[in-house]
């Protein structure tokens, strides 16, 4: 019964979701010092502890670590185990101490494994991220070219946006997302008294909208889900196939039956 427990992945599955809303529960301010939760939440290190122990026994050392979700576990649970002692100890509010709560959030990600499929969506994500490389460089050198050459010009008229090159970068971001582009050119028609340099504005960030955000934003999107998708593609594409042969087959039979 205690084995069956830990060894069924439904039961932990409820665990890791029990946790979650524990740690929901305490970045509340009027919970983060309960002391009940946080029993309740550094529990769930022990909980992981016995599942890996009972886990190593019933598969043996070499059949557990010889599964990537089994070793991204173990190291998680492992790294969560100095927490329990803060209770116990009266450590000043370090670095450390803020890292080793922060550390349970990690913890959550174990729930991934629980995700149909999610083998199959990593792969994707992985070929997905590779595909459209070359296109987020592109995106990422126009961003630090314009980035600079905006500065240059508008640093003095909205420093807020374009006060300098950092500040420049997210500005053209921005842009490339198409979220708020328009404020950026009426803020610099409402700061200077050039009816030139108003309208220049408007052209040059309406093609840094046209170039970045519909045009690079968009091939960096497409190309992405293409790769994401591929292997329904390529199921798709062998079905076909071997319907084009089967295809073929009957109609070399019906030849012959016709002699």
């Amino acid at each position: 019964m205690f084995r069956r427990f830990f060894l069924n992945e439904m039961n932990m599955m409820a665990a890791i979701a029990l946790n979650a809303v524990i740690i929901f529960l305490l970045y509340f301010p009027s919970l983060e010092n309960n002391t009940f939760l946080a029993l309740v939440e550094e529990s769930f290190i022990l909980l992981y502890l016995v599942e890996a122990v009972v886990k190593i026994r019933a598969l043996g050392r070499q059949g557990y670590f010889s599964d990537p979700w089994n070793r991204f576990d173990f190291v998680i649970v492992a790294a969560s185990v100095p927490s329990l002692f803060l209770h116990l100890l009266p450590l000043p509010d370090t670095s450390m101490v803020v890292l080793l709560r922060l550390f349970r959030l990690v913890r959550l990600i174990r729930f991934l494994r629980f995700v149909p499929h999610v083998a199959k969506i990593l792969e994707g994500l992985g070929r997905a991220l590779k595909a459209s490389l070359f296109v987020l460089l592109a995106l990422f050198f126009l961003n630090f070219v314009l980035a600079l050459f905006t500065c240059h010009f508008f640093r003095d008229v909205v420093p807020e946006y374009f006060g300098n090159p950092l500040l420049a970068s997210y500005s053209i971001f921005q842009m490339f997302t198409i979220e708020g582009w328009n404020e950026i050119p009426l803020a610099i028609a409402r700061n200077t008294d050039s009816d030139w340099l108003a309208a220049f504005a408007r052209v040059y960030f309406i093609a840094i909208v046209l170039l970045g955000g519909i045009f690079g934003m968009s091939l960096a999107n497409a190309i992405f889900v293409d790769e994401m998708t591929v292997d329904n593609n390529r199921g798709l594409e062998r079905q076909v196939e071997a319907l084009h042969r089967e295809i073929a087959e009957l109609k070399k039979l019906v030849e012959r039956l016709q002699r």
